[in-house]
């Protein structure tokens, strides 16, 4: 393997393989991947807790070009998923490019040579001519600022690093948190636990989830030409229309609003638990989460659901914020992952020395989420405002690595050494984008979620229809960008 690899992947999860199978198909062989754990599947090695599955029908999250007819059902579990990455491996030959327990702790530009160097946690560095980050936004877990957190006793552990050491079996267990994690596992450790002691800030919307196993039967008739495929555009226009209220106005989000109060109403019949589970915020300003079996567990004799919030963790027990004190044997932290922040963090230093901090010190942004000014060869995958409420992410990357190889056969063609988006091209692109943002379900009412920045500007998801971006993406044009010579 080439010790001064042309291009450099961070990340073995579906943005990194898809960057990688496309390099290799467009004839770029001199790549390498680096992987900080010792296996490939990012969110999908990671997130291992119990009933951990998609929530996009598998058949859509799932690559466009290597469609596997052969889920066991509509929304797969995690181990699946992370079987059909390792065949995309095995299937593409991607595993001599792989560079495992190799962590990116910086990345810095060379003005005089036109190469990055990346420096590595084993103390390495290399010189490489383009850096994809195929991080993801999904990754680093967030722990909450709740005061003697660090003095709990018993087992703790957020439910992204789910410790499987740790028998439930008859234990209290407070779960704080009630997000996309936190509504899969509570309803397989309510049965186990003795007491469940659920603590909700805001209640989630929750849609039924048309889930059902997939027969032999039909997994054989998938497998007939052209079948499988248009299963995937069939899920796909029916997942687009879901945008409508997101992109349009929000009082398109009604339909869904009322489908949601149904489910919550067949659900809970008790009224006072209802009470607690209803959302007072516009459905789709946070992610709108699918579930048959949390509200059922919800239900049952042995759990409580807390709205008072936590006031502070002591040794065996959480204050809520009534001064209730409430013993417990386990904590487990169903509290999301540092999402806008988590690129911000990193060590990048680009042209002329400037820091990637500098340059996103207004919040972070980039040129169709994939380039930003001063950083050149520098392409992210699943960058700021290309996250989805409404349809698969991996259409996105998609779309995302077709642009990056655009970039690169312009390289290819003109001789450059390098390409650097226009800062007038990404600041009024960005501009655009806020405003169309400004009016739309995400900024309802003041609303707060993971979406927002800390000055409460959306950083995270893109405002229209995913067929919108694909167009947009499908060619880039030279003209938005300098070539450095």
């Amino acid at each position: 393997m080439s010790t001064r690899p042309g291009i450099t992947i961070i990340g073995s999860g579906f943005a990194g393989l898809g960057m990688a199978i496309k390099l290799k198909e467009a004839g770029y062989h001199d790549f390498v991947i680096l992987e900080k754990a010792a296996d490939i599947g990012g969110t999908w090695r990671d997130n291992t807790y119990p009933g951990c599955a998609c929530d996009v029908p598998s058949h859509m999250y799932s690559f466009s070009f290597e469609l596997n007819p052969g889920w066991s059902r509509m929304f797969s579990p995690q181990t699946e998923i992370r079987d059909y990455m390792r065949a995309c491996v095995a299937k593409y030959g991607l595993a001599p490019h792989f560079r495992f327990g190799t962590e990116v702790v910086g990345l810095e530009y060379d003005d005089a040579a036109g190469h990055w160097r990346v420096s590595t946690g084993d103390g390495g560095t290399f010189t490489t001519n383009a850096v994809v980050s195929g991080i993801g936004a999904l990754h680093v877990p967030s722990l909450p600022e709740i005061p003697g957190r660090e003095s709990f006793r018993g087992p703790s552990f957020h439910s992204a690093e789910w410790d499987h050491s740790v028998d439930l079996t008859g234990k209290r267990v407070a779960v704080i948190g009630t997000g996309a994690s936190a509504v899969q596992f509570v309803p397989r450790i309510a049965r186990q636990v003795s007491r469940l002691h659920l603590f909700q800030r805001t209640p989630p919307w929750i849609q039924s989830k048309p889930d059902f196993p997939i027969s032999p039967r039909m997994r054989k008739a998938l497998a007939l030409p052209g079948a499988a495929r248009a299963l995937r555009n069939s899920i796909y226009w029916a997942l687009e229309t879901r945008a409508l209220g997101f992109t349009i106005d929000p009082r398109l989000m009604k339909p869904h609003q009322t489908m949601a109060l149904r489910h919550l109403a067949t659900q809970v019949p008790d009224p006072e638990l209802r009470a607690k589970l209803t959302p007072d915020y516009t459905i789709g300003c946070k992610r709108i989460l699918i579930s048959n079996d949390y509200y059922p567990a919800l239900n049952r004799d042995n759990v409580e659901v807390i709205t008072d919030g936590t006031a502070e963790i002591r040794e065996n027990s959480i204050i809520d914020s009534t001064g209730r004190e409430i013993e417990v044997d386990v904590i487990v932290y169903g509290t999301g992952f540092k999402v806008t922040d988590a690129l911000n963090e990193q060590r990048i230093v680009g042209r002329h020395g400037r820091k990637i901090q500098e340059a996103w010190q207004d919040g972070i942004e980039a040129y169709y989420g994939i380039t930003t000014a001063g950083f050149p060869n520098l392409f992210f995958l699943l960058g700021p405002n290309t996250g989805l409420g409404h349809n698969s992410v991996v259409f996105m990357i998609e779309s995302q690595v077709r642009y990056v190889i655009d970039c690169l056969r312009l390289l290819s063609r003109t001789g450059a050494r390098a390409l650097d988006v226009r800062p007038e091209v990404q600041r009024e692109f960005n501009d655009r984008l806020q405003s169309r943002l400004h009016d739309l379900v995400w900024n309802e009412g003041g609303c707060r979620s993971w979406y927002l920045d800390e000055h409460g500007v959306n950083r995270t998801v893109w405002p229209g229809f995913t067929f919108e971006y694909w167009a947009r993406t499908r060619k880039m044009r030279p003209e938005a960008y300098e070539l450095i010579h």
